[in-house]
């Protein structure tokens, strides 16, 4: 079972996104804390864990966390400032929202930019290392595909209740046929040719 901290006796929470690579969709964090003895097999990185053991572990997540928080940035704002910075900023609205502030940041991946006053260390594949980032992995991806499937009955041609957003053959199809909404990525080729898309509303 993954251990939930670095430091023992330091206050440290866990962040992770989901949805970089989408065509459509916002890109969504999480922010974990969790105590530094809490074990628990069935947090590990949500790619690993069925739908259904998602869902049962989010309850789990929260009544075990200190404290708990999930933010969404928008296709609009991905557009504007790029996926990656826009990854950064819903990891910095998540810690942000937390009720307990934490004294040092495990963030998922390589790189982070932050302008909050908090240390922080990047931990490559850090969603299978620590069970922080893990759990916040399971709770990013849950709201986002949540989210996707409530926009799915207003869009039902692109499938995103299965594909979430993801460039799937079918989302494409949909896009060349229907054109793309104002929920996809402008800023993302959506359309392997490039073809000139009206965005609908």
């Amino acid at each position: 079972m993954l251990a939930t901290r670095l430091d023992p006796e330091r206050l440290e929470a866990g962040c992770d996104e989901v949805g970089r690579g989408c065509l459509a969709g916002p890109v969504v964090a999480a922010s974990v804390i969790l105590p530094p003895d809490y074990r628990h097999a069935g947090i590990m990185d949500s790619k690993m864990l069925s739908e259904r053991k998602r869902l049962a572990m989010v309850d789990e997540i929260k009544a075990a966390a200190i404290a708990w928080a999930v933010s969404f940035v928008e296709p609009v704002i991905i557009d504007r400032i790029n996926i990656l910075n826009a990854s950064f900023l819903a990891m910095n609205r998540a810690v942000h929202r937390l009720e307990v502030q934490p004294e040092h940041l495990l963030i998922d991946g390589n790189r982070f930019k932050t302008t909050l006053d908090i240390g922080f260390t990047c931990i490559v594949k850090g969603d299978q290392k620590n069970a922080s980032i893990a759990a916040a992995s399971i709770l990013a991806k849950t709201y986002r595909d949540e989210y996707m499937k409530a926009i799915h009955l207003d869009h039902p041609h692109f499938g995103w209740n299965n594909n979430v957003g993801y460039p799937t053959a079918q989302h494409r199809s949909a896009i060349a046929n229907f054109g793309p909404t104002s929920h996809h990525r402008k800023s993302f080729r959506l359309l392997p040719d490039q073809l000139a898309l009206h965005f609908a509303d």
